[in-house]
């Protein structure tokens, strides 16, 4: 099992930042790849950024250039600084972490910590 806990959500002004942090625990060898998903109220969970392993990054199109997903492998946390916020961003964002087994691949979720941006 792998455990997630997310921080840093919270209340900004459009044009602002916020840095959210994941810390892994548990069984977090074979993590292959570390991501963030967002909801908003009334639309599908959707992927922001993921970065593996090995430190390759990609994002959804509606936020490059202003989200920038890092990992610090010594502490297991990820992060996902976000700038030049804008109200669609408010969702509930969600760390994920995908660890491959053989020829299976398992997700594990976090809480969820809640953002929003105001106009």
């Amino acid at each position: 099992q792998v455990q997630l806990v997310e921080s840093g959500g919270g209340l900004v002004q459009a044009g602002g930042s916020l840095r959210l942090s994941c810390a892994a625990s548990g069984s977090i060898f074979r993590i292959a790849q570390m991501g963030w998903y967002r909801q908003a109220p009334g639309k599908q969970r959707e992927l922001v950024a993921t970065i593996t392993s090995g430190g390759s990054t990609n994002y959804v199109d509606s936020v490059k250039g202003r989200f920038t997903i890092s990992r610090d492998n010594a502490k297991n946390t990820v992060y996902l600084q976000m700038n030049s916020l804008r109200p669609e961003d408010t969702a509930v964002y969600y760390c994920n972490a995908e660890k491959t087994v053989g020829t299976l691949r398992l997700n594990y979720w976090g809480q969820g910590t809640q953002v929003t941006v105001s106009s």
